[in-house]
Protein backbone atom coordinates (compact mmCIF):
# COMPACT_ATOMS: atom_id res chain seq x y z
CA UNK A 1 0.00 0.00 0.00
CA UNK A 2 0.97 3.50 -0.30
CA UNK A 3 1.30 5.84 2.18
CA UNK A 4 2.13 9.76 1.86
CA UNK A 5 4.55 11.15 4.72
CA UNK A 6 3.53 14.76 4.67
CA UNK A 7 6.05 16.62 6.73
CA UNK A 8 5.02 19.90 9.07
CA UNK A 9 7.25 22.21 10.31
CA UNK A 10 7.80 25.50 11.17
CA UNK A 11 8.93 27.19 7.88
CA UNK A 12 11.19 29.91 9.73
CA UNK A 13 12.79 27.06 12.61
CA UNK A 14 15.75 26.77 10.31
CA UNK A 15 18.90 28.82 9.60
CA UNK A 16 20.35 27.46 6.00
CA UNK A 17 23.01 25.61 7.43
CA UNK A 18 19.98 23.50 9.09
CA UNK A 19 18.42 23.41 6.00
CA UNK A 20 21.09 21.65 3.78
CA UNK A 21 21.66 19.13 6.63
CA UNK A 22 18.46 18.02 6.08
CA UNK A 23 18.05 18.30 3.08
CA UNK A 24 21.38 16.04 2.73
CA UNK A 25 19.90 13.79 5.20
CA UNK A 26 16.89 13.29 3.81
CA UNK A 27 18.08 12.22 0.52
CA UNK A 28 20.25 9.86 2.43
CA UNK A 29 17.15 8.49 3.36
CA UNK A 30 15.21 8.52 0.13
CA UNK A 31 18.62 6.37 -0.92
CA UNK A 32 17.93 3.67 1.77
CA UNK A 33 14.19 3.11 1.44
CA UNK A 34 14.85 3.04 -2.90
CA UNK A 35 17.59 0.20 -2.05
CA UNK A 36 14.74 -1.85 -0.54
CA UNK A 37 12.22 -0.94 -2.94
CA UNK A 38 9.70 1.22 -1.17
CA UNK A 39 10.91 5.07 -2.34
CA UNK A 40 7.96 6.51 -4.86
CA UNK A 41 8.22 10.40 -4.41
CA UNK A 42 9.76 13.32 -2.28
CA UNK A 43 10.55 16.49 -2.31
CA UNK A 44 10.89 19.35 -0.23
CA UNK A 45 8.35 22.10 -0.93
CA UNK A 46 9.29 26.29 -1.33
CA UNK A 47 8.12 28.68 1.93
CA UNK A 48 4.28 29.28 2.03
CA UNK A 49 5.14 32.63 0.66
CA UNK A 50 5.62 31.04 -2.68
CA UNK A 51 2.58 29.35 -1.91
CA UNK A 52 -1.09 29.82 -3.46
CA UNK A 53 -4.69 29.00 -2.24
CA UNK A 54 -7.15 28.39 -4.74
CA UNK A 55 -11.16 28.04 -4.00
CA UNK A 56 -14.22 27.76 -6.20
CA UNK A 57 -17.37 29.78 -4.50
CA UNK A 58 -20.98 30.49 -6.41
CA UNK A 59 -18.74 29.89 -9.46
CA UNK A 60 -16.16 32.03 -9.05
CA UNK A 61 -12.11 31.00 -8.70
CA UNK A 62 -10.92 33.00 -5.56
CA UNK A 63 -6.87 32.56 -5.49
CA UNK A 64 -5.31 33.94 -2.74
CA UNK A 65 -1.20 33.97 -1.49
CA UNK A 66 -0.06 31.67 1.41
CA UNK A 67 -1.61 28.91 2.58
CA UNK A 68 -5.26 28.37 3.24
CA UNK A 69 -5.11 27.60 7.09
CA UNK A 70 -3.48 29.51 9.62
CA UNK A 71 -0.74 27.41 11.88
CA UNK A 72 2.30 27.22 13.49
CA UNK A 73 3.41 24.45 11.58
CA UNK A 74 3.71 24.62 7.79
CA UNK A 75 3.65 21.93 4.66
CA UNK A 76 6.88 21.54 4.50
CA UNK A 77 7.36 18.36 2.22
CA UNK A 78 6.56 14.68 1.50
CA UNK A 79 8.00 11.06 0.82
CA UNK A 80 5.53 8.93 -1.01
CA UNK A 81 6.76 5.38 -0.10
CA UNK A 82 5.46 1.80 -0.37
CA UNK A 83 4.99 0.05 3.04
CA UNK A 84 3.42 -3.80 3.92
CA UNK A 85 1.33 -1.85 6.69
CA UNK A 86 0.55 1.31 8.66
CA UNK A 87 3.34 0.06 11.26
CA UNK A 88 6.05 -0.24 8.48
CA UNK A 89 5.28 3.58 7.10
CA UNK A 90 5.76 4.40 10.43
CA UNK A 91 8.93 2.84 11.03
CA UNK A 92 9.82 5.15 8.02
CA UNK A 93 8.46 8.26 8.58
CA UNK A 94 10.62 8.28 12.20
CA UNK A 95 13.85 7.85 10.04
CA UNK A 96 12.66 11.30 8.58
CA UNK A 97 14.85 14.13 9.78
CA UNK A 98 12.28 16.52 10.67
CA UNK A 99 10.48 14.00 12.33
CA UNK A 100 13.20 15.33 15.24
CA UNK A 101 11.61 19.07 14.87
CA UNK A 102 8.27 19.19 13.44
CA UNK A 103 5.70 16.51 12.60
CA UNK A 104 5.11 13.97 10.09
CA UNK A 105 1.58 13.10 9.39
CA UNK A 106 1.48 9.40 7.70
CA UNK A 107 -1.74 8.74 5.58
CA UNK A 108 -2.67 5.99 3.08
CA UNK A 109 -3.25 6.85 -0.27
CA UNK A 110 -6.52 5.71 -2.02
CA UNK A 111 -5.25 4.49 -5.57
CA UNK A 112 -8.08 5.40 -8.05
CA UNK A 113 -8.69 3.20 -10.78
CA UNK A 114 -8.22 5.10 -14.57
CA UNK A 115 -5.71 7.26 -13.05
CA UNK A 116 -2.56 7.82 -15.55
CA UNK A 117 0.56 7.04 -14.51
CA UNK A 118 2.89 9.19 -12.44
CA UNK A 119 5.82 10.88 -14.90
CA UNK A 120 8.99 11.62 -13.41
CA UNK A 121 9.32 15.45 -12.70
CA UNK A 122 11.30 17.74 -15.31
CA UNK A 123 14.87 18.48 -14.71
CA UNK A 124 14.62 21.87 -12.87
CA UNK A 125 16.36 24.34 -16.06
CA UNK A 126 12.89 23.02 -18.32
CA UNK A 127 10.68 23.56 -15.35
CA UNK A 128 8.39 26.90 -16.11
CA UNK A 129 8.77 29.79 -14.03
CA UNK A 130 5.96 30.49 -11.88
CA UNK A 131 4.04 33.10 -11.68
CA UNK A 132 2.38 34.51 -9.10
CA UNK A 133 -0.93 35.43 -9.39
CA UNK A 134 -3.09 38.60 -7.32
CA UNK A 135 -6.49 37.90 -5.55
CA UNK A 136 -8.66 38.24 -8.11
CA UNK A 137 -6.50 35.06 -10.08
CA UNK A 138 -4.57 37.31 -12.62
CA UNK A 139 -0.75 36.62 -13.42
CA UNK A 140 2.14 38.88 -12.37
CA UNK A 141 5.48 38.52 -11.79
Amino acid sequence: MQYMLLIYLDEKSLDEAEREACYRESTELAEQIAATGQYLASAPLHPTSMAASVRIRSGKRLVTDGPFAETHEQLGGYFLIDAKDLDEAIAIAARIPMARRGTVEVRPVIELPGLPPALPPAPVAERPRRARRTVDGARKR
